[in-house]
């Protein structure tokens, strides 16, 4: 049997195994700009003090024309595997559709998502990957990343732990399409990657 000789029948089954069945019910917080906040109880030294720890001392003076968020890496950090798989995000996206990822099935995975947020806060940041064989969605992964302030640095968001599938039925060629998101549902930065799972 060929890797990629499953059924739409099979492939349902396992897209209905990973249905959610909970909806988170957030509700986002009025946006601030970063300076509206440095403004905010100014007199009060120990908040001004608490802030500045917390959002630095000032805002980099930045070119204006650059993102407040900039996704620049995706990494499978696999200890099983000799070296981290890395897409650089900051090059040709449509390039990945044409390579794919090899991972051994059953190893365990991790996702690593490195960005910048350069100018504003950015509050609620998700990540989101949905996952397709033979162009049937079988599921869908979605990671709260979490709100974050500027700074110079980069910032690294990790997932919990995943596995490989598994089996006869589950080796072949994935497609995934991932989104980088806010809660003001701006799409920092969406692009398609291939996983091909393999026996050895």
């Amino acid at each position: 049997m060929a890797d990629d000789n499953v059924t739409p029948e099979q492939l349902q089954a396992i897209a209905a195994e990973n249905e959610e069945s909970e909806k988170v019910n957030y509700k986002a917080p009025a946006q601030k700009t970063l300076q509206e906040i440095q403004e905010l109880d100014k007199d009060d030294e120990s908040l001004r003090k608490y802030k500045e720890a917390l959002l630095g001392a000032g805002a980099a003076a930045l070119d204006p024309t650059i993102p407040n968020v900039q996704v620049t890496r995706l990494t499978l950090v696999c200890e099983s595997c000799p070296e981290p798989l890395t897409l650089d995000l900051q090059g040709d996206l449509e390039s990945f559709k044409k390579q794919s990822f090899i991972l051994k099935e059953g190893v365990e995975y991790k996702i690593k998502i490195s960005f910048k947020v350069n100018k504003e806060i950015v509050s609620g940041l998700k990540y989101v990957q949905l996952t397709y064989r033979t162009g049937v969605k079988i599921d869908k992964s979605e990671y709260m990343v979490g709100s974050y302030g500027p700074r110079l640095e980069e910032y690294d968001f990790l997932t919990t732990m995943e596995e490989a599938p598994r089996g006869l039925l589950a080796r072949g060629t994935y497609n995934l399409k991932s989104k980088f998101t806010d809660d003001d549902k701006h799409d920092h930065l969406s692009w398609e990657w291939n996983l091909n799972i393999k026996k050895e």
